[in-house]
């Protein structure tokens, strides 16, 4: 009689095996989840060309992106890989004419479909695999380069293509599970905390009833009085790195500083900045610049260099 194989060991360690390998196992977690069914459950979007459906072609924009193809067109060779075709259960791969035209005459209805999606899948992974009763979202501005004429893209601070257009986008992480909770597109000469307000009020939106306690990190692109008052409405904890301008830098040398160890000290104080209806906590590190140092990217003040005070809340 047949014996079945036993003792069997799966490895992908073949020095042939590409660094595409990795999707039959990302599709193999969607099977699991159903998502595809769930993907169909949710979302409605009439079409006249129905060889894809609508789970298929969002499959089909997903997987590019888990793969790292950042551009529609770098994924049009999977058109021709079977093997991807029959691994993902696609009938074959869209070609990027066809994506493109599917994104574009998308109803903005449909995309307020996406948010939703998006927003239960947030909600339900972020108490796996274990209930979660604290948050910590982190929020972060990116410069995304373009070349050519893309929507809404404009010239704006680009440290490293210096006079091309961009898009700045506004993002709001999950630290411990590293989902991105909210985001916002904005063109490349957006102000430093333009639509903050907003990526916050939806953030805050959508979290699960089940948190107790929530946290805010940001840079100083968010240090401004209105994203502190909502914060403060919402009850968050934060800190914020505070933004150094020139009242703020004449107030540093008279802190009260105290040693914490052989490098640094710490300083801690309440300060009302100019517009602020009440004040808020200060905290303010400092270390002495060795002469080996000729240059410091913190604040230089003499031979002592500092750290942005951050405001926070008790």
């Amino acid at each position: 009689m047949p014996y079945s194989p036993r003792n069997i060991k799966i490895a992908c360690n073949h020095a042939g095996l590409t660094h595409y390998g990795g999707v039959y196992f990302f599709h193999e977690f969607l099977r699991v989840l159903q998502f595809r069914h769930f993907l169909a459950a949710s979302l409605t979007y009439p079409r006249r060309n129905s060889r894809y459906h609508l789970s298929q072609m969002i499959l089909a924009l997903v997987s590019p992106i888990v793969l790292g193809l950042d551009r529609l067109e770098t994924a049009s060779f999977l058109r021709s890989n079977g093997t991807f075709q029959f691994l993902t259960g696609l009938p074959g791969f869209p070609d990027p004419q066809t994506l493109r035209r599917f994104l574009h005459h998308a109803p903005e209805v449909f995309w307020q479909q996406l948010h939703r999606v998006n927003d239960r899948l947030l909600q339900t992974f972020i108490h796996l695999p274990a209930q979660r009763s604290r948050l910590i979202f982190d929020l972060d501005s990116s410069v995304v380069t373009v070349f050519g004429n893309q929507e809404d893209a404009a010239v704006g601070y680009n440290p490293r293509y210096r006079g091309k257009k961009s898009y700045d986008p506004l993002l709001c992480m999950e630290a411990n599970s590293s989902f991105l909770w909210d985001a916002e597109l904005r063109p490349g000469n957006a102000g430093t905390w333009d639509s903050s307000l907003e990526v916050l009020g939806t953030s805050f939106a959508n979290v699960p009833l089940q948190i107790r306690e929530l946290r805010v990190r940001a840079d100083a692109g968010f240090g401004f009085h209105p994203v502190f008052a909502a914060l403060e409405a919402w009850r968050a904890q934060y800190a914020v790195t505070a933004r150094l301008t020139p009242a703020f830098k004449r107030l540093l040398p008279g802190v009260s500083y105290e040693s914490v160890n052989r490098k640094w000290e710490m300083a801690e104080f309440e300060h009302r900045l100019h517009g602020w209806p009440q004040a808020r906590r200060f905290v303010v590190a400092r270390r002495f610049i060795q002469k080996e140092e000729a240059e410091t990217t913190l604040f230089a003040m003499g031979r002592t260099s500092i750290v942005p005070g951050s405001p926070t809340c008790r």
